[in-house]
């Protein structure tokens, strides 16, 4: 509700421009990809992956109603940075903590029913957002800063509740104890007992030049607008992947528990490479329609299903800090990559920041089918029950 049309709030209401735009994003998705490292370590350290998941919703729900007085983009940085500080405080720490919760040959239905979970939420959240925009202002083109503050004060109240059912609902799991030599499978290294697997370290490389394209919802939002479609149509749009992704997530989980990882994350990246090129060639306001359909699609396939494989892949002493490397990674490299998003657009056009990301994906595809002929056998479900004892 809030933070998801923030562009338009920050693009039509404040006159801020994509360059801007993409330097607040880039700093506050860094800043939590920092956090999300030490947070992923630190919780490895202490166990208390509760504690930590709980301290990251509470930051970002009290930051959020700042956002009700923001008449510049200053503010507007400082609210989403102390949000961002937030996400990246409780992300590693509540994606352990999921892993933990499961028996390891469900990772990839849990994380699916996870991130199917995290959409579903959206779904609702954009519905009610787009049903506010249209009784306050109908089909107006631009956002105002009046309806901007309603949907501030609306989307508080769940947020609040969200901190509560972590703090009243959530029980800490105990880790599983590290594998002995006997409980590893024949050819694993045995440095995945206490270290990290190289698999891993090549995997977060590549999905560093992956993320190094992804210019992220905002431009994707913001292309919508270009394109000549309504606040209350982008949002309308944005409640449409949502449930895309809702509905892909958990049977792409539980097709990966089955099958494995590699396939459905190569397809969904295929399906971003498609989306990337069609975006940068889109000429009309149906062909957006049909590219956020695709743009679920690959959420759906890939989000809960690579949290997964990174879990397949790192021992369960040290799964705070892999998923700390891997959220941090990623995030880190949103500076960069909203960095050019906004210099390509503000320069050459939406298309050059599109066909950017798009090439630079196909490329992180072409690395990604790479490792996985390299590892003909990658480790799979029954493999990790094993290694993780």
């Amino acid at each position: 509700m809030i933070f998801t049309i923030m562009p338009l709030f920050l693009a039509t209401t404040l006159g801020v421009k994509t360059s801007i735009i993409g330097l607040i994003t880039g700093i506050s998705d860094s800043t939590a990809s920092l956090l999300k490292l030490a947070g992923g370590w630190l919780s490895d350290r202490t166990g208390q992956r509760k504690s930590l998941t709980a301290l990251g919703y509470a930051l970002s729900t009290i930051a959020k109603p700042f956002l009700y007085f923001a008449a510049a983009w200053g503010p507007v940085l400082a609210v989403r940075f102390t949000d961002r500080v937030g996400k990246g405080i409780r992300t590693s720490p509540r994606d352990a903590l999921v892993a933990d919760s499961t028996p390891p040959n469900e990772t990839g239905r849990s994380f699916g029913f996870h991130r199917a979970l995290d959409s579903l939420g959206a779904v609702v959240g954009l519905a009610g957002a787009a049903l506010i925009v249209f009784l306050l202002q109908r089909g107006d083109l631009d956002l105002s800063r009046a309806t901007y503050q309603t949907l501030v004060l609306v989307g508080v109240v769940p947020g609040i509740i969200a901190v509560l059912l972590v703090l009243l609902f959530v029980r800490e799991v105990k880790q599983r104890a590290p594998a002995g030599p006997e409980c590893l499978p024949a050819g694993q290294s045995p440095v995945s007992r206490g270290g990290l697997d190289g698999r891993f370290k090549v995997f977060l490389g590549i999905m560093v030049l992956f993320s190094l394209g992804n210019s992220g919802d905002v431009f994707l939002i913001l292309r919508a607008q270009n394109l000549g479609l309504s606040v209350f149509h982008v949002l309308l749009l944005l409640v449409l992947f949502n449930m895309v992704y809702s509905l892909l997530s958990m049977p792409a989980g539980i097709l990966s528990d089955r099958l494995g990882r590699k396939g459905l994350i190569a397809s969904g990246w295929a399906c971003y490479v498609v989306l990337y090129l069609g975006l940068a060639l889109a000429s009309a306001r149906w062909h957006v329609l049909l590219l956020f359909v695709l743009y679920g699609a690959y959420y759906g396939l890939t989000e809960g299903v690579a949290r997964a494989f990174v879990c397949d892949l790192a021992p369960s002493q040290r799964l705070g800090t892999a998923y700390g490397w891997y959220h941090g990674l990623v995030g880190i490299t949103l500076l960069p990559a909203s960095l050019i998003a906004g210099l390509l657009w503000q320069m050459l056009g939406p298309q050059a920041t599109f066909l950017f990301g798009a090439g630079t994906s196909a490329l992180a595809l072409l690395g990604l089918l790479a490792l996985f002929r390299s590892h003909a056998t990658p480790l799979s479900p029954s493999q990790g029950e094993r290694g993780r004892g």
